[in-house]
């Protein structure tokens, strides 16, 4: 954790300052969350950043564990959330690999921008499926390394090695699928963004983990 912490400590304060992208597709990704979200539920959010979807979100949930790798991007997010009055987000330094939560024990996982910076993301997807009660929501936001064009693939590995991009896992949108199934999850709304997708998956039927 501490390598890939230390590249999101040096940029946490810059990444706070800086305006969401899109904020139409930002606000849509929301609703269709919130669409989903009840009062009763216990919410898991790794990979928060600086907690402003968690922040959203805590209004509608009975509480949110908000997880991140770094220290900074935390300090941030435990700020904003004492400054908007939250009191139903617990925010946690931990890597994905980290987490050992109870089986069955969350109704919501959110994994946005994550995925795509995981060494594992598979590991990480089942994981989830077995923090998750039956039924439970998966929502991801990620961006398709995979799918790159190849100047663009160059210019990354160029940025990772003068330690300006994150290290990347390089799937497409259908390997991501393929793992999403294969982890026993079946996925129920899909939109392409700007070199990703977002996705609600719910994990299917019982407890155990699906076969292959």
């Amino acid at each position: 954790m501490t390598n890939r912490g230390a590249f999101w400590d040096r940029i946490a304060t810059r990444y706070a300052a800086s305006p969401v992208k899109d904020q139409a597709a930002y606000e849509r990704k929301l609703e269709a969350t919130r669409a989903r979200l009840t009062k009763d539920m216990r919410v898991l959010e790794i990979g928060c950043g600086t907690g402003s979807t968690a922040i959203t979100h805590a209004p509608h949930v009975a509480h949110i564990e908000a997880t991140d790798i770094s220290a900074k991007m935390l300090s941030i997010a435990d700020a904003k959330a004492e400054d908007a009055g939250v009191k139903n987000i617990t925010f946690r330094r931990a890597s994905v690999e980290e987490l050992a939560l109870p089986a069955k024990s969350v109704d919501a996982v959110l994994a946005l921008s994550l995925l795509h910076l995981l060494d594992d993301p598979e590991k990480a997807i089942g994981q989830v499926f077995q923090w998750l009660k039956p039924n439970g929501l998966f929502v991801i936001n990620v961006v398709f390394v995979g799918e790159f064009n190849p100047l663009l693939r160059g210019l990354l590995r160029v940025g990772r090695a003068l330690g300006f991009v994150p290290p990347l896992s390089r799937f497409t949108s259908a390997d991501l699928f393929e793992m999403l199934t294969r982890s026993g999850f079946s996925i129920e709304t899909y939109w392409s963004v700007s070199h990703g997708g977002f996705i609600i998956a719910r994990k299917r039927g019982g407890g155990s983990h699906a076969s292959t």
